[in-house]
């Protein structure tokens, strides 16, 4: 099995210049590609607050400043996104890894499922924050989602007890295969 279209998952975790290494590392040894994808969360799609009547007592300036508010933090954390992808795109196309960039907006597991799958990605990468228990089950988990919806193969960088990240492959990894 070689894996020659490798979608990585780019976020604004510590995991992510490993998660990068190891997948420009395989994109380098099976001769592949990679794309970048960086996900806008979804409290950045929608409105930010529900425009209520004046009636009920706010003012159409005050509704103008949350809009605009949300327009300039939209617009950090979208330029915050092309400068992490752009600077790991330059990083893969000096290796000569034929190299897309790609910022989404949307719940990221679903994002990269459906991205892989448009895409035709024989494997995604992406990392585990690591949370359990209560923490997983309110904040979900990217990782699981992941794992249990991808069109492809899944490899899951990790950190260790410490919450540091391992570097050699075995060890850092959780690998699903599905085979077709």
């Amino acid at each position: 099995m070689s894996f020659h279209k490798i979608l990585v998952a780019i976020d604004n975790s510590q995991l992510t210049q490993t998660v990068f290494e190891q997948s420009l590392e395989l994109a380098l040894f099976y001769q592949g590609s990679l794309m970048l994808l960086h996900c806008l969360c979804n409290d950045l799609i929608g409105e930010p607050i529900v425009p209520i009547p004046v009636e009920v007592g706010l003012y159409p300036a005050i509704m103008n400043d949350s809009y605009e508010a949300w327009n300039l933090h939209y617009e950090k954390q979208r330029s915050h996104g092309l400068t992490i992808l752009t600077h790991y795109g330059e990083i893969a196309t000096s290796q000569g890894v034929p190299t897309e960039l790609n910022l989404s907006a949307g719940e990221a597991g679903l994002c990269l499922c459906q991205t892989a799958k448009n895409w035709g990605a024989d494997l995604i990468v992406l990392s585990r924050r690591g949370r359990t228990g209560l923490a997983e089950a309110l904040l979900g988990s990217v990782s699981n989602y992941v794992l249990h919806h991808a069109p492809c193969s899944t490899l899951v960088v990790q950190t260790d007890k410490q919450g540091i990240s391992t570097q050699t492959l075995p060890e850092a990894t959780t690998v699903r295969i599905n085979e077709k």
